[in-house]
């Protein structure tokens, strides 16, 4: 009779072992899953906070802002939150947004003459969506990194501003390497 006990006793420490593993293997996979999910909304997240930064830029930049001249350059976000030269003090931006892939602020592009004309993510993570962007973000197609996915203000219809464009990107390029 002891020799039942016994034997029956470690059969059930191994079947309580193998139900630890298998749900260990369960929570493992659970937590894959979870951080896919987290990473891919925090590049809806960026998506939105850059188009934000990108619709407040060209509003900034369009001449008739400051009354039909040509604008001002930006050299500091905060200008955008409330604009120091208008009368309304005119707001751009709600907020000041944080890259929400890194958690810290995002890296300006300079354009010489015009201030402040984009932001990027300093992320060298790979992104997870590669293609289907809109037409204003075409260049992030199969982009590597997230510090590729560079947020610029676009020169409107029939204005002829592609050495700015040109100029801008290759800033972006010098922050990138």
């Amino acid at each position: 009779m002891r020799r039942i006990l016994a034997s029956s006793g470690g059969f059930t420490f191994v079947g309580a072992l193998m139900i630890v593993i298998v749900m260990g293997i369960m929570l493992g996979i659970v937590g894959q899953s979870w951080q896919m999910v987290m990473k891919r909304e925090r590049e809806e997240e960026l998506l939105f906070r850059g188009n934000q930064y990108r619709i407040a830029l060209e509003q900034w930049h369009t001449p008739t802002r400051s009354g039909g001249g040509a604008p001002r350059p930006l050299n500091d976000l905060k200008d955008l939150l409330k604009d120091p030269q208008s009368a309304a003090r005119q707001k751009y931006l709600r907020r000041l947004y944080k890259d929400p892939i890194t958690g810290k602020d995002f890296a300006t592009i300079v354009q010489p003459g015009k201030g402040i004309v984009g932001v990027m993510s300093t992320s060298e993570q790979e992104p997870l969506k590669k293609t289907n962007f809109p037409d204003e973000l075409a260049t992030f197609e199969n982009q590597d990194q997230y510090k590729k996915w560079v947020f610029t203000i676009v020169a409107p219809a029939g204005q002829q501003n592609q050495g700015a464009r040109t100029q801008a990107t290759t800033s972006s390029q010098q922050l990138i390497q």
